[in-house]
């Protein structure tokens, strides 16, 4: 669990600093709305990191599409870093203006970060993000 927590601080750090991405969320980050009372209850914040992509699901259909190293998958907690989109799997009975509502648009993408090494899997990321803003 150190690697899965230090590889999602890490991740979600860098994806917070990026062009494109409207929203972050994970509990690690400060700007998190409950990242004090994690910091009180959980060792760690856990290997879980959720985004939302500006472009909505046309770009986080894209931008998943470009991943080489990480899988799309609905699997979640594995040693592999997979990512998914709740509105074609957890949220996939819901219309698109009841997920808007529940805070999970079109472009929210999840991400359960793994344990490879970090530099691989922001490198993985960072040209996703460049090919979805060619």
């Amino acid at each position: 669990m150190t690697r899965h927590n230090e590889n999602a601080l890490s991740l979600a750090t860098w994806l917070s600093e990026q062009a494109g991405i409207q929203t972050v969320i994970y509990p690690g980050l400060d700007t998190h709305p409950d990242h004090v009372l994690a910091s009180e209850l959980m060792v760690g914040w856990g290997g879980m990191v959720s985004i939302i992509l500006e472009g909505g699901g046309a770009a986080a259909d894209h931008f998943m599409g470009e991943l080489k190293l990480v899988t799309a998958a609905p699997s979640l907690g594995g040693v592999e870093t997979l990512v998914s989109q709740p509105r074609y799997t957890s949220h996939t009975g819901l219309t698109a203006a009841e997920r808007d509502a529940g805070g999970i648009p079109d472009g929210f993408v999840r991400i359960s970060v793994g344990i490879e090494a970090i530099e691989d899997l922001i490198t993985d990321f960072a040209q996703a993000l460049e090919a979805i803003r060619l």
